[in-house]
Formats: structure tokens, sequence, C-alpha cells
């Protein structure tokens, strides 16, 4: 493992510039300080803001082939820093390094993606209903991108944003969480060495803002950003949504997760032990997408339970950077304290919960993954706790354990292990499942490139990532073309002169 000092060595960054401010940065493996990072003042946000939108008035009309170059150069800056920015996303927000490695992967998977997209922006050719008349549908940049990201993902959820963002002809200003600010500073520096490589890039076309939630208030205010793109808390979004609605700007939402797996008596065991075991415990639960509720039938309940207990007894819990350690530790210790007090309102049999090197490292909250078996209900755990809790469920029914599934504010992930086909497409079906994702015998975290990532209800609505969802950052024209010599009126009407 590397010092900071090397990290930052290896990808060009001045460790004083990351000395001497107001923002204190703390590594969740130790409670070790980091950094002190200077924060944007309200004068400084304004001149990014301003810089954004004469970047973007300038990126807009270059090729969007040659939009798509900054793109590619920056995917090879990715994986030619793979193993080094993999290692300070570990050191800045604890998940363990194979995770850490996968998330900067994702960023080379969306640069490699946003390439080919930037010569596949299609519209639409259109039947007209006028007789020698075409209509036609295209797309065109929109404007300054605002992305706000959260600690969990330090740096993949910037690069879903930017790199479509940048092909589509946008220019981007990103306020990373205040939790993992060094991340930012590192992708930021690769952004610009990439644009240097290139060429002729605009001045501004990405643009770092550091601070907390008055910097992001701030950005979200500004009519000149007409798209914000916000990962956080429904908390967050409830007050990030209606300032954009009222400015009638755009926003990307993605919000919470109640995430649910339901097994069915034809599952593969085996197989659906593995993936609860990740989609509950991977990144310390601190993942939109972790598995939180657990459906399984009672004629397997004694079956699937005890083994999925055992499996939690053999977790490692340690150091991210160790090749042995399964699970890192929490964020901090308001995230500990906020899974003791979620533990302690329920009064169900459990196992985990605990806090355990604390000794060893007095600073870092390491926690056991709890596994709590909730008695038969109506109504399942409604509130998202950000941390590693997984409530386990009997059911009898399908259908009643869909219902159960659904009857929560978020939408975000949700999986079925079945064998049974009319099971798996009942899931599929609109009479199943009411997430944005929703998979079969695969768990609910590890979203691929391709599709479009995203959640309904009070997940927000938005789609990040794959699929068409490149058409958020970009504005729609629908065109008519008369190419006759008369000037014939739609729905047959007449209006002589």
């Amino acid at each position: 493992m590397m010092t900071l000092t090397q990290i930052l060595s290896n990808l060009g960054i001045d460790e004083a510039s990351i000395q001497g401010g107001e923002l204190v940065v703390h590594s969740p493996t130790d409670g070790a300080v980091l950094g002190q990072i200077k924060v944007c003042s309200s004068e400084e946000v304004e001149i990014a803001i301003t810089e954004a939108q004469a970047a973007f008035h300038e990126w807009k009309t270059v090729p969007a082939p040659k939009r798509g170059e900054l793109i590619r150069v920056l995917g090879n800056k990715l994986r030619e820093h793979k193993e080094t920015l993999g290692e300070l996303v570990t050191l800045e927000c604890g998940k363990i390094y194979q995770e850490g490695l996968g998330e900067v992967q994702e960023m080379i998977d969306i640069c490699d993606f946003a390439v080919g997209l930037s010569r596949q922006l299609y519209g639409l050719t259109i039947a007209s209903e006028r007789p020698g008349h075409r209509m036609a549908e295209t797309w065109h940049p929109i404007g300054p991108i605002g992305v706000i990201s959260a600690f969990n993902f330090p740096v993949a959820v910037w690069c879903w944003n930017t790199a479509l963002a940048i092909v589509c002809g946008n220019s981007v200003i990103w306020k990373p969480s205040e939790k993992t600010p060094i991340t930012a500073i590192a992708c930021q520096k690769l952004f610009e060495e990439a644009a240097r490589e290139v060429g002729n890039v605009p001045a501004g076309l990405s643009q770092l803002l550091i601070g907390e939630a008055a910097v992001g208030a701030q950005l979200v205010a500004d009519k000149r950003v007409p798209v914000i793109s916000a990962t956080g808390s429904t908390a967050m979004g409830r007050k990030v949504g209606p300032v954009v609605a009222q400015r009638f700007g755009r926003s990307i939402l993605e919000l919470g997760g109640n995430n649910a797996i339901i097994v069915c008596p034809s599952a593969d065991l085996d197989m659906a032990v593995r993936a609860i075991l990740f989609g509950a415990v991977g990144t310390a639960g601190q993942r939109c997408t972790s598995t939180r509720r657990l459906f399984v039938h009672e004629s397997i309940y004694d079956s699937l339970v005890p083994s999925l207990k055992a499996a939690y007894q053999r977790i490692r819990v340690g150091n991210p950077m160790d090749p042995k350690t399964l699970v890192g530790p929490l964020i901090d210790g308001s995230a500990y304290q906020m899974m003791q007090q979620a533990l302690s309102a329920i009064s169900a049999p459990r196992i985990g919960g605990e806090r355990v090197l604390s000794e060893e490292y007095p600073g870092g909250y390491y926690v056991t993954p709890a596994l709590v078996e909730m008695p038969i209900s109506d109504r399942t755990v409604q509130e998202e706790t950000f941390a590693p809790i997984l409530y386990i469920y009997p059911y009898q029914d399908l259908n009643e354990a869909i219902r159960q599934h659904n009857d929560v504010p978020q939408g975000l992930s949700s999986s079925i292990f079945t064998n049974d086909i009319r099971e798996a497409e009942l899931f599929l079906s609109v009479a199943g499942s009411d997430c944005g994702i929703a998979n079969v015998n695969i768990g609910t975290s590890g979203a691929e490139i391709g599709g479009a990532f995203g959640g309904e209800k009070e997940t927000g609505g938005g789609r990040e990532s794959g699929s068409d969802a490149w058409k958020g950052y970009m504005r729609r024209t629908t065109s008519t073309i008369n190419y006759s010599t008369e000037l014939p009126l739609a729905q047959g009407i007449e209006f002589d002169l």
C-alpha cells in the first residue's frame, strides 16, 4: 500500500495543495487527517459558473466525434492510473481496494461507452401528414451541467455524468462530497491533463467546486446551470428538486434505496447466499443499491437463513487495503451512530452490529454486518439506514411478498432468485417490482454501464450511465421541412388571405 504522499506524487498532485484550508478530511480507515482543503467562496462559485458558461458556448460547436476524442484520452489516463486512483478511493472513502479498483473501472467503461456515443447521438425522421413535408427530431447541447456526488462512489458518479455531458457538448461543474474532495482533485487533474493532450479544449470545460452545503446550494439555484445531477439522500433530493424546478431547470436525481431480494422455493440457494452477502455488506452497506431487505419463502427459510448466518460469521472486517478483508470501515462516527439507532429501534433476533477493532483503529468505525430476523408483518422497514443491516422476512405467497417489496417509499434496485420462469416473468412485469432496476438470479448491486441507472418514487426518477440516459444532458428540437411549393396547414386547417 502506498502512502498518501506517494499516491499524490504518482498522480502529479502537489501535497501542499491539499494543506492549509478550512475543510479537514479524515481517512475512515483510522481517522487520520489526510488534508485540509481550501473551500470555494461564493465569489469563486460565481466565477466557475461564468467560465463554464463561456466554455459551453465554444464547446457546443465542436463536432461530437472530436468531443469524444477528449473522453477517449481521459479513459486512457484512467487506465494508466487505475491502481493509484483505486488506492486513493480506498484511503478516502474506506471501501476495500478491489472495490476501489472496480470504481475506477466503471469510469473507464463509461468513457468507452461515451466515445462510441459521440458518433451515435441519433435523432429521428418522422412522417408528416402534409405532402411535400418532412419532420425531424434532433438533439443539441443544453448548457453547463452541475454534478453533485456522494462519498460512497466518490469518482464513478462524476464520470458517469461527465463523460456523457462532454460528448453531448456541455461543460461540467462538479461539487463532490465534502468527505471525499481529494479524489475529486485527482480526477480534475487527470481531466486537465487529457485536455492539454487533445488541445483546443476551452478553459473551464470542467470546473471543481469544493465545499459544504452552501456551495452546492449556490450551484443548484443558478439558472445558468440548466441541468443538476445530484446523488445523495432523499432528504437532499427534497431540497434540490424544488429549487431546480422553481427556476424551470432539469434535475437528474439519484437518491435513496431500500432494496430487496425475494428468494423463492426453486432458487439456487448457494447462488442466492453469495448474492445476498455481497449486496448487504459490500462497501460496508453504504451503496444506494445495497440489499436492505430479504424475503424468504417459509419452505426454505430454515435452509437459507442458517447458511447466511454461517457466511456472516466468516466475513473478515478490517483494513480495506488488506486483500483478505471483505468489509472495511463505515465512513465516520455519525454513520456508526445512525446504525446503532436503527438497530436499537427494533426488538428482534439478530447477529452482528457491534463495533470492532476500536483499540487498533480508535479513529475508525468498523462494525460487524448485522442480520435481523423480523417477524411476519404487513409492512417492512420503511427507511434506509446507510449501513450493513439486512432485515429478513418470511413469506408464504409470492404476490404478497411483491406487495411488501413495493410498499416502501424508495424504488431503486430489486432482485428475485427463482428457477421458475413464471415467477421470474411476474417479478419483471408491470405487476412485479416497481423499481428502476429489477434482476433475476443476481443481486441488487453491481449495475453495468450499458443500462440506464436509477430508480423511481423517492429514489428520484433520474437515469445515468447507459441506454439513452444521454438525452438527459441535451435539449430536443422538432423541425418541419417544407420542400413543396404549397403551404398546407396541419390538421387540414384552411386560412386564406
